[in-house]
């Protein structure tokens, strides 16, 4: 049996910020974000992966190096700092070539990954349902795939993770690119059953039916905590990047009664892996068949017009543009009770103004009312009157037209009950079928 160390301490580890100077240069200043932002940032996903980080580097780069990105200067300064922390990791913000990472650990003398690797292995330690470790697997295969160079032909399966980060785990196998796409090809298949079954799922929801409202946004913009304040749920939200990923659906009632479905999903994030966007398309698929799109947006980070961006250009990726989003979602500007007098004063009055735009503090409560009068608006614009006249004892149509729809205007006279009533195109269908059905009279 091999012996395990569950006391074990946390890999000590360096978060490296590579910083293209000419790239720099080029894109301007204000289209690329500040080092020192890029580096908090990266931190914070490296203390997600649950590893002790004891030192943060930014490193500037004039000219990329084919064989280590950075310059020999630059790795004799890491080399000095790793050996004085003892760090057995390197993180490294960046993509790196399969010959980059390598050269870098022989330099280094110590582990080194990169920024699509260490998303990988968040993703690898926390995902839980099954359709979201068949996700990640399938992404992990994809990247590794790539990195099988001449002798190195093994992947390292490691309880609780990838296996990027430690070393040789309880179980190792070796493994060639015939075995990786044969493995590929079977989750493949096993995510296409997923989506069927999310199909099912969806078409069942629509039969009930009550609309689904998406939740997006940056990692650690605070959208599990506005899920359990809205759903009154316990959905795990902790003050760290990824804490959620699987997608999580809960049923919520709005002011007016209308009754909708919540979901959860998984938080976005800058240079977001290409293996990791296709693999999790099935996921993301909830986002493009829900009827309203909430983003969630935490303000109170220096860099929030930027993660902004972030969540609209992977949006932009998965079909749904900017002036969709503009036009039928809304944007939540969260964490307002982490604000300054003057900033919260900026965002109550750009909120007050602003169509689309509510202001909310998912942590106290502040604001949330507001938040859900606001889908309810959003909800009822998107739906259209019809006009019709039931008899007063067709109880089961008028209580249907009350829990699908807004009745706006009732009329009660001698030859019946005369509803004005908002209904979404789908209800309207519905209608339309049971009238038939019954012999209805609707104008």
């Amino acid at each position: 049996m091999t012996p395990t160390n569950p006391a074990a301490a946390p890999a000590r580890t360096i978060v490296v910020t590579p910083f293209l100077k000419t790239v720099r240069a080029r894109e301007g200043a204000a289209s690329s974000r500040a080092p020192a932002a890029r580096l908090d940032e990266a931190v914070g996903l490296t203390r997600a992966m649950s590893v002790d980080v004891v030192g943060a580097e930014i490193v500037p780069v004039s000219r990329p190096r084919p064989a280590t990105l950075i310059g020999e200067g630059a790795i004799e300064g890491l080399k000095a700092i790793i050996a004085e922390n003892e760090a057995g990791l390197a993180v490294f913000d960046t993509h790196l070539t399969p010959i980059q990472q390598r050269n870098l650990e022989k330099a280094l003398d110590c582990k080194v990954i990169d920024r699509t690797a260490l998303i990988l292995e968040i993703f690898g330690e926390r995902a839980r349902t099954r359709e979201g470790t068949l996700q990640v697997e399938l992404a992990h295969l994809s990247y590794q795939r790539s990195r099988l160079v001449r002798s190195w032909t093994h992947l390292e399966r490691q309880r609780g993770g990838l296996g990027f980060v430690g070393g040789p785990g309880e179980t190792q196998i070796e493994i060639d690119r015939r075995l990786i796409g044969e493995r590929i090809a079977r989750l493949k298949a096993e995510l296409e059953e997923v989506k069927r079954t999310r199909t099912l799922h969806r078409a069942a929801r629509k039969r009930v039916p009550f609309p689904v409202v998406a939740l997006v946004g940056y990692t650690n913009a605070g959208k599990s905590t506005l899920f359990n304040r809205l759903t009154r749920a316990t959905v795990f939200a902790e003050d760290m990047l990824f804490a959620t990923l699987d997608p999580t659906m809960r049923r919520v009632t709005l002011p007016s009664g209308r009754q909708i479905i919540l979901s959860d999903t998984v938080g976005f994030v800058s240079d977001l892996p290409t293996e990791l966007i296709a693999a999790f398309r099935a996921t993301l698929e909830e986002v493009l068949e829900a009827d309203l799109v909430v983003h969630v947006r935490d303000i109170s980070h220096p860099d929030t017009d930027a993660q902004h961006d972030d969540v609209v250009a992977v949006l932009g990726d998965l079909g749904i543009d900017e002036e969709s989003l503009r036009a039928a979602g809304l944007e939540v500007a969260n964490k307002i009770d982490c604000l300054d007098s003057e900033s919260l004063a900026y965002w109550r009055a750009r909120s007050a103004r602003a169509n689309g735009l509510v202001a909310v503090s998912a942590q106290t409560g502040d604001g949330v009312d507001d938040l859900l009068r606001a889908i309810d608006t959003r909800l009822s614009a998107m739906h259209r009157e019809i006009s019709v006249t039931l008899g007063h004892d067709d109880g089961r149509g008028i209580s249907w037209l009350y829990e699908r729809g807004d009745v706006v205007e009732r009329e009660d006279g001698d030859d019946g009950v005369r509803l004005t009533v908002r209904l979404s195109a789908d209800d309207i269908a519905r209608w339309e079928v049971m009238r038939r059905r019954n012999g209805g009279a609707d104008e």
